[in-house]
Order: C-alpha cells, then sequence, then structure tokens
C-alpha cells in the first residue's frame, strides 16, 4: 500500500534532504582531508567551519520547525537518543581518536524530549518574542564549552573552573579537562536553535502560511524522509569506500 504524504510539508523535508547531502559531502572530505592525512588542518579553514555550522544549525532548525508535527515527540526522541549512542559505541571501539560525546542526534533527541515537555510554557510566549529569546541565548552562551559568557566570540565573563571538573557534565556544555569529541553539540547553549526552529514555524502558523511548504523537489524529499537511517548508515559507507580506494587498492597517497 502506498503510504499517504499528503499530510507532510515537503519543502522541510526537501531542506532536510539538501543539507543531508551537504552533511555526506562534508564527511567525505573529512574522510579523505582529515582521517587519512591529505590536509590535517583542513578543518579549521574558515570556509570549512561555516560549512559545517551552517550544516548543523540547518538541521538543528529543522528538527526544532518538525516538532509541530511530531505525533510522539517523546518516543522520537528517546528513538534519536538511542542512535545517537550507537555512533558513540561504534566510534568507541572502532576509531577512538574519532569517538563522538554527545553528537548532533543526542542534543536533537534531548532537545525534542525537553522541548516537548515544555510546550505548555513555551506556547504561551509571543513567537516573535520567543524567536528573538532563543537566538540572543545561543549568542550569550555559545562560549560557556570554551568556558566564557559573552556574544559568540566576545568574550565578557569567564566562567568558574569549578563547573568543569565534572567528567559528565560534558553534555550539559562543562567539557573537563582532556574532554575530546568529533562531533559535540551541547545543551549549552545549542538547544536555543532547536527552540528557535519552533518558534519560527510559530510564526508561520500565526501568518496561516503554512501551504507555503507544501511542495518539494521529490527526490530531495525522499531522503529528507529517511535522514534518520541515511545519517546512521552515511558514515560506514563512506569509510568503507576510502579503506577500498586508499588501502586496498592503494590508489593516492596522503600530501601531509
Amino acid at each position: 500500500m502506498k503510504k499517504d504524504l499528503s499530510h507532510r510539508f515537503g519543502l522541510i523535508d526537501t531542506l532536510r534532504g539538501f543539507w543531508l547531502l551537504n552533511m555526506i559531502a562534508f564527511h567525505l572530505c573529512y574522510d579523505i582531508f582529515v582521517i587519512y592525512g591529505y590536509d590535517s588542518i583542513w578543518y579549521a579553514h574558515t570556509g570549512v567551519v561555516i560549512w559545517e555550522r551552517f550544516i548543523c544549525v540547518s538541521f538543528i532548525l529543522l528538527s526544532g520547525i518538525s516538532l509541530h508535527f511530531s505525533q510522539h515527540p517523546f518516543r522520537r526522541g528517546i528513538i534519536i537518543n538511542l542512535a545517537g549512542f550507537l555512533i558513540t559505541a561504534v566510534t568507541f571501539f572502532a576509531m577512538p581518536s574519532q569517538v563522538v560525546w554527545f553528537g548532533v542526534l543526542n542534543l536533537i533527541g534531548t532537545a525534542m524530549i525537553i522541548t516537548a515537555a515544555l510546550r505548555f510554557l513555551l506556547d504561551r510566549i509571543n513567537p516573535y518574542l520567543g524567536a528573538a529569546m532563543s537566538l540572543l541565548t545561543f549568542a550569550v552562551f555559545y562560549g560557556v564549552p570554551h568556558r566564557y559568557i559573552g556574544f559568540f566570540g566576545w568574550k565578557i565573563w569567564t566562567v568558574p573552573a569549578f563547573f568543569y571538573r565534572f567528567k559528565y557534565a560534558a553534555f550539559l556544555g562543562f567539557p573537563s579537562d582532556g574532554f575530546h569529541s568529533s562531533d559535540y553539540f551541547p545543551l549549552i547553549a545549542w538547544i536555543c536553535i532547536f527552540v528557535l526552529g519552533y518558534y519560527l514555524w510559530s510564526i508561520v502558523m500565526r501568518w496561516h502560511k503554512e501551504e507555503w511548504f507544501r511542495k518539494g523537489f521529490a527526490p530531495l524529499s525522499f531522503l529528507g524522509r529517511h535522514s534518520l537511517l541515511i545519517y546512521l548508515l552515511h558514515q560506514p559507507v563512506l569509510m568503507g569506500a576510502c579503506i577500498l580506494v586508499f588501502d586496498v587498492l592503494k590508489i593516492g597517497s596522503p600530501i601531509n
């Protein structure tokens, strides 16, 4: 039986699919340049940093928007968190140097649960004010994992070292000395981007413009509807391709 997709917003799926392709391209570049040593500082280039931030911000925003459409947000949040824990387990045993602790899936899953639990409060706030507060809070607390409060890179106040002494507080945004994660999105302040997405769709609904988002581009929409499965599978596939090309077939050699 053909699945009924009439209730979905095709443009949201299309955007998710578009950024999913960007993420796959980014991770392929990361595998080649960083893991295989073709350019060990590739990840530090300004353009690469901006690309990576845009991908992640877009995914988190779209997840916040999609909370409006989820019939079982708590169950969905648990599933996404379990997927995040699976990635942690696989990277811990297979690639310890690239281990993922509280990556973007754990952020989205946890943010989904927390935001769903607080919807009765969030919905009392004017969505314009809510969106502005979310963005401002993100900007002010963006530096907490780097031990400061300010406005993005502008440091105003140093967070006391006491908060960073607890090993398991990293998921909140207080990584201890020696903490390392190749994909790290703590609740402080990244949950604000999720909430921002939630309020952006509230603004769309206030203007009754939902129908603007009905139509999408079918191939990208298909990817967007299956983003979690593709997210889980893409990196093993990419790494398998890299192993085949660089280790088995011996094509090319690192320049560094």
